[in-house]
Order: C-alpha cells, then structure tokens, then sequence
C-alpha cells in the first residue's frame, strides 16, 4: 500500500511558537508510520520556513532549528506543484504531499492565514477553513456571529487602537456598562495571550494598552463566575461533542501559565455535571461549531454559572495538543487512543473535499 505523505508545520511566528513545538511533537509521535509518511516543515519565530529532515525529539526543544541539515521550503500556492519547493544549494525540488497538518497555534498559523495558502495550492488539510479560522481567532467577530445564532456569550465591548487618545473617557463609558470586575483581551490572540483582570479603572487602562501589544483590536468582557468547562468537538458534515471536562486553574484564570507551564492545574474528565446539563453543553459546543463553519476538529470552553446558566467562552480551531492539553485526553475517555485521533484527523482531512 502507497502511504499517505503528510506534511506537519510547526513552530510559527507567533507568540504561540513554543505551544505548537510541543503539539506538534506529540502528534508527530503519534502518526502511526505504517500508513503515513512525515514530512516535518518548521517556522521559526522570524517567519522563515525550513524542511527538517532530524530527529522528532529535537523539535520540542527548539534545537530543530540548529540542525545543519535544514533547508529552506517554500509552500508553493500554484496547485501543480502539490508540495513545497525546497531550495538547497542553490537548486531547487519540490518535495510532493498528500495532505498537511498545520499545527499552528495563534497568529499567522491558526487565524486563517495558512488556510488561505493552502486552499490556494489546493492542498488538502486538517482543520477549520480560512473563514472559521479567521472568525474564531477574531473574538470581535465570533461574538458577533455566535450571538447571533442564539449562542450566550459574556457581555462585551470592543476598544480600538485609534481611540488611545481618549482611552480614560472610553474605559470610564465600557466599565459604566459592564462593571466590575471586567476582562480585557487582545482581540486576535489565543492561549490568553496579553489577557488580564482589572478591578479598577487603573487596572483596566493598564490591562488594554498590555492587550494593545499583541493586536490594534481588544474586547473588554464583563466577569463571568462559574465554573471553567471544555469540549472537544470532531467532525465534518456530522460533528460530535466529547464528553465535558472541567479545569480547575492554578491561576486566578486559566491564562498561559496556567495551561501549559504550571503543573497545578486539575483537569476533571468527565465534569461532575447533572447528566441533563452535560447534554445541553454538548448540544450548544455543537451548534456553535456548526454555526461559525468549524471543521475537523475544534475546542469549545465554556462556563457554567451558578444558577444553570451555560455561557460560552471561546472556540479553539486549532486547539493545544500536548500530552496535558484537554482535547487530546477528553477524546482519549471517549476511546480515541492519541494514534487513532491523530489518525481519524487526518483521515478525514483527505477524504473532505473544501471548495477552493
């Protein structure tokens, strides 16, 4: 049998870049070899794309980057080529695939940018379309579009980079309506990068000029108390919810630290839930995924208020997927091995056809 070439990118110039070397190790590791062969294509944090032909446990680390045996590799967007165009000593192949698997996390990876390469290469891959990508990395624009299909979502208000001039006067008009305590996010970012907590107008004007940093868009959100509860959805034209996990964060939420450095933080698989609200939280996850357009795969977190309430809190299109990550081990309770789901992913991937 001829094995499916998959192409797995990595790395990233994102504030993500370290998270996708460790998700991308774990499922390269979990490629079963016997039906696939891989074809690793690393981004380093300046932009700059290479073929690595080294050794799996090298990239984690980051020394992937150092291996002498690198060359660059360029997607190439013209269909017939099929592949990347890998230059080495001046002399140019082009190295063909079947499929590829952007385990990209964040900016210029998870947000619609690599999807719109790769539906102009023509080019089969795991995951959301350039549209579902973009929506749900932009929070703006997945509140607009979740709210609308009937999906409850924190109250919130955006805040642009252009009204830095009057930045007091607008937080003052947002915390009038909101109140506080309130959340402040950059509004295209992921993993709760640039996120934080105010509890006072100075806090709040710290926390959007910090937000400011990653994206020239925040979302300032109302504070939701509830507990912290997660999905992970698979699928295409019939997607699935897992069971619900819970997190109890380490952190006063559950920001970077909290999701991929510190050990502390307890994940519940399944969430001590009424089996009735267990259902309803799956049926939202699905709606919601369908809704925005999502594909292949996708996290769906949420929290549950004291009183029943279910609020939405972000769709995660191309969700962590190290040996911790919540998608990975809520789909392993639901007897998906990490082979198997990487497997089916991908499986998928080639069979799906996108309307490029």
């Amino acid at each position: 049998m001829t094995k499916i070439k998959v192409a797995v990118l990595f790395g990233g110039a994102s504030s993500e870049h370290d998270i996708s070397l460790k998700s991308a190790t774990h499922i390269i590791k979990n490629i079963p070899r016997d039906k696939y062969d891989v074809v690793c294509i690393g981004i380093t944090k300046k932009g700059r794309w290479l073929y690595y032909p080294g050794q799996v446990e090298a990239i984690e680390s980051g020394e992937w980057e150092r291996n002498h045996d690198c060359t660059s590799a360029v997607l190439s967007p013209d269909p017939i080529h099929k592949g990347f165009i890998v230059i080495e000593n001046g002399k140019a192949t082009v190295k063909k695939v079947d499929v590829v698997f952007p385990v990209l996390h964040g900016k210029n990876g998870e947000d619609g940018t690599v999807q719109g390469l790769l539906e102009m290469a023509k080019m089969p891959y795991v995951g959301c379309g350039l549209l579902a990508s973009a929506a749900c990395m932009d929070k703006a624009a997945a509140h607009t579009i979740l709210e609308y299909n009937g999906i409850h979502m924190a109250k919130w208000k955006p805040i642009f980079q252009r009204e830095m001039n009057h930045l007091k006067e607008r937080c003052q008009e947002i915390a009038a309506v909101l109140g506080y305590p309130l959340f402040i996010k950059p509004a295209n970012a992921g993993s709760s990068i640039g996120v934080s907590r105010a509890e006072n107008e100075e806090e709040l004007i710290t926390g959007v000029k910090n937000a400011f940093i990653h994206d020239d868009k925040v979302i300032i959100e109302e504070c939701i108390v509830g507990r912290e509860l997660e999905t992970a959805v698979f699928g295409y034209d019939a997607p699935f919810s897992s069971v619900v996990g819970e997190i109890a964060a380490c952190n006063t939420f559950y920001d970077f630290d909290a999701k991929y450095i510190l050990s502390d933080s307890k994940l519940t698989i399944p969430a001590d839930l009424p089996i009735e609200k267990a259902r309803e939280i799956q049926k939202i996850a699905v709606k919601a995924y369908m809704a925005i357009g999502c594909s292949g795969l996708s996290r769906v977190d949420f929290f549950l208020k004291e009183d029943g309430e279910v609020i939405l809190n972000e769709i995660n299109t191309m969700p962590g997927f190290t040996s911790i990550s919540m998608y990975p081990k809520l789909m392993e309770y639901m007897g998906m091995s990490p082979s198997y789901l990487v497997d089916k992913i991908i499986e998928q991937a080639v069979a799906t056809e996108r309307t490029c």
